[in-house]
C-alpha cells in the first residue's frame, strides 16, 4: 500500500538530470498529486515567480531538484553565475514553501560543499572546516547554505527542511556536453565518439592515481522516499557508495563498457588534482541504506542510455 501522508509533492527541477531518477521512486512510494515543473514552467530567478508557484501548487511537500549545475571548467568561467542562480533558487524557494505551509522540504547538495582541506573518508561533521575548493566556490557556497537555512527555520518556525548529499553523481540524463559535463559523462562521450571514428588511442590527464567515490543516481534515488517519509532533522546526510575507484580504473571500466579498443595514454604532463576524495557513508548505513550498485554495471547503464538517447536527439550534447 502506498504512502498516503501527503496530498500534494511539488517536485522542481522535475525534468533534470536528477529528476529522472527521483520522480518515478516518488511515484511508486506516495499517493499523492504530484506536479512537476521545471523553467519552462516557472522562471524562479525571477522576482515573485516561487511565491507564485508555491500558491498555484499549494503543496505540503517539497522536493527542490531545481539547480544550476555543471563541470569544473563552467564553474571556473562562470562562479558569480553558479553563485547566484542557486543562492536564489534555494533561498526563495524554501522560504515560499514555509511560508506557503508545506510540511516537509528536502533538497539536496553537491559533494564539493565540503572543504577543500577535507580527509578522506569525508564525514558530515568536517562541513564546516574551512572552504571549499576554489574551482566550484560559487557554486558549492551557494548550496552549502542550505543546511544555514534549514537549522534556522527549523530552529525560529518548526520547519522540516531536509539537506541531503550525494557523493559524484553519474548515470543515464546527465548531461553530455563537453564544457559543462562531469568527469564519468564526458568520458563516455569522448570515448564513444573515438570507437566510432576508429582512432588508436585516447589521452588521459595526469597519472591516474586519484581517487574518487562515485555513486550511480538511481541508487540515490531510490532513498529519498525513504528521506520523505522518515527523516525529520537539519543534520546533513551523505548518499553515496564509500567505495575508493581511481581515476585509472574509471578510465579503464569506461573503454570496457564502450568497447573501445584503442589504447589509453597518459599525458602525465597535466595535473593530478585533489588526490582523494571518498565519502564516508556510516550515518546512512546506520539509517539501512546503502548505494550499491557497481562502477562497471552503472557506466553500463549510462553508456547504453547515452547511445540510445543521442540518436533520438534527447541526450544533452
Amino acid at each position: 500500500m502506498k504512502d498516503k501522508r501527503f496530498k500534494r509533492i511539488l517536485v522542481t527541477g522535475a525534468t533534470g538530470f536528477l529528476g529522472h531518477h527521483i520522480l518515478p521512486r516518488l511515484r511508486e512510494t506516495f499517493e499523492a498529486e504530484f506536479v512537476c515543473v521545471s523553467s519552462k514552467d516557472y522562471d524562479l530567478l525571477k522576482p515573485g515567480t516561487p511565491e507564485k508557484m508555491i500558491r498555484d501548487v499549494q503543496p505540503d511537500c517539497v522536493v527542490h531538484l531545481a539547480a544550476k549545475s555543471g563541470g569544473i571548467v563552467d564553474n571556473r568561467n562562470r562562479p558569480a553565475q553558479y553563485y547566484y542562480d542557486n543562492i536564489v533558487f534555494c533561498t526563495h524557494v524554501m522560504h515560499e514553501a514555509w511560508r506557503g505551509g508545506a510540511k516537509k522540504f528536502l533538497a539536496l547538495m553537491g559533494g564539493c560543499s565540503y572543504p577543500g582541506t577535507a580527509t578522506s573518508p569525508i564525514d558530515e561533521d568536517q562541513m564546516w572546516n574551512g572552504l571549499p575548493q576554489v574551482d566550484s566556490l560559487g557554486y558549492s557556497i551557494a548550496k552549502k547554505m542550505l543546511l544555514i537555512q534549514s537549522w534556522a527555520y527549523r530552529k525560529q518556525y518548526g520547519f522540516n527542511a531536509v539537506t541531503l548529499i550525494p557523493g559524484n553523481l553519474y548515470g543515464e540524463w546527465d548531461n553530455f556536453n563537453l564544457e559543462q559535463a562531469h568527469v564519468i559523462p564526458a568520458m563516455i562521450r569522448k570515448y564513444i565518439e573515438a570507437k566510432e571514428a576508429g582512432r588508436k588511442e585516447m589521452t588521459a590527464f595526469g597519472t591516474g592515481r586519484p581517487t574518487r567515490d562515485f555513486v550511480y543516481a538511481g541508487d540515490v534515488a531510490a532513498t529519498i522516499p525513504w528521506f520523505l517519509a522518515n527523516y525529520d532533522s537539519s543534520d546533513p546526510v551523505n548518499i553515496s557508495a564509500g567505495r575508493r575507484i581511481s581515476i585509472r580504473e574509471l578510465a579503464d571500466t569506461v573503454k570496457k563498457v564502450t568497447g573501445f579498443p584503442g589504447e589509453i595514454v597518459w599525458d602525465t604532463t597535466k595535473p593530478d588534482g585533489q588526490i582523494d576524495k571518498i565519502f564516508d557513508v556510516r550515518r546512512l548505513h546506520s539509517l539501512g541504506l546503502s548505494c550499491d550498485t557497481t562502477l562497471e554495471a552503472g557506466l553500463k547503464r549510462t553508456a547504453e542510455w547515452f547511445v540510445a538517447a543521442r540518436a533520438r536527439g534527447e541526450a544533452r550534447l
